[in-house]
C-alpha cells in the first residue's frame, strides 16, 4: 500500500491497481481488483492500521472483471455500499450474462481470472458531474466500456480516479487498450475530454501514479 497524497493510497493487485481514500465517513474504496483478493486488500490495509471493517463505500470505475471481480466478496465482507453507473450495473448485477471465453486463449484467460459474482449495485450514477461521495466527483468517460466512470477527488489540488479511460506507462499517459475498448473513438474523446480539467493527481487502473502536474500530461497525450 503506498500513500500517493495525503490520505490516498494505491495498493498493486498484479497488474491492475486500486484505490482507497481516507474520508470523514470511512474509508473509500474504487475498485476492487480481481476475484479472490480480499485477502490481499485486507493485508493492505494493516498495513496503514486500517481493517475491512471501515470501508463504507466502494466505487465502481467499470464492469470488467479486473475491476469488480472481487466486489461481490467485499460488499459481504464489509457492508460498503457499492456505486456504478447505470450503464454498466446489469453486467455487475448479472442482468448481462457474462459473454463466454471465446477460443483456447479465452478460455485459458477465464481460468485465469476466476468466476466472477453477480452482486447487487447500491446506488446508480446517472448524471454528469453528480457527487456520490461527498469530495468525489463523478465524470462519465465512456469508449472503454458504456458506462466507464472516472472520479475527480477534491484534494490537494485535484485527485483524478482515471480508471481504465486512460492508462500511464513510464511516466507517459495513454488511452486504453484498442483490443479491450468497446469503442475507441468515444475512449479519445473521454481522454481529451479528461484533458480538459484541472488537476495535480491521477492514478489509474493500470500504470504508475502521476503526482505534480498530472493534467499537463493529459495534454500532451491529446495534443
Amino acid at each position: 500500500m503506498r500513500e500517493v497524497v495525503d490520505g490516498v493510497f494505491e495498493l498493486r493487485l498484479g497488474y491492475v491497481n486500486v484505490h482507497l481514500v481516507v474520508t470523514d465517513d470511512g474509508l473509500v474504496l474504487v475498485d476492487t481488483g480481481l476475484p479472490g483478493r480480499s485477502p490481499l486488500i485486507e493485508r493492505g490495509l494493516r498495513g496503514i492500521r486500517r481493517s475491512l471493517g471501515e470501508v463504507t463505500t466502494i466505487l465502481v470505475t467499470h464492469h470488467h472483471p479486473d475491476h469488480v471481480g472481487n466486489l461481490a466478496d467485499l460488499r459481504k465482507r464489509t457492508g460498503a455500499r457499492a456505486i456504478a453507473h447505470a450503464a454498466d450495473a446489469p453486467h455487475i448485477t448479472g442482468a448481462f450474462p457474462p459473454a463466454a471465453p471465446a477460443g483456447p486463449i479465452g478460455k485459458l484467460v477465464g481460468r485465469l481470472i476466476g468466476t466472477v459474482q453477480p452482486t447487487k449495485i447500491d446506488q446508480l450514477i446517472t448524471a454528469d458531474g453528480s457527487e456520490p461521495v461527498p469530495g468525489f466527483t463523478a465524470l462519465h468517460t465512456p469508449g472503454h466500456t458504456r458506462g466507464h466512470v472516472s472520479f475527480l477527488l477534491d484534494r490537494a489540488g485535484g485527485v483524478l480516479f482515471a480508471g481504465d479511460a486512460a492508462a500511464s506507462r513510464r511516466g507517459r499517459v495513454t488511452g486504453p487498450p484498442r483490443v479491450v475498448t468497446a469503442d475507441p473513438a468515444g475512449a479519445g474523446n473521454s481522454l481529451a475530454r479528461l484533458a480538459e480539467l484541472e488537476f495535480e493527481h491521477a492514478v489509474f487502473g493500470h500504470g504508475r501514479a502521476v503526482t505534480g502536474m498530472a493534467a499537463e500530461v493529459f495534454r500532451k497525450a491529446v495534443s
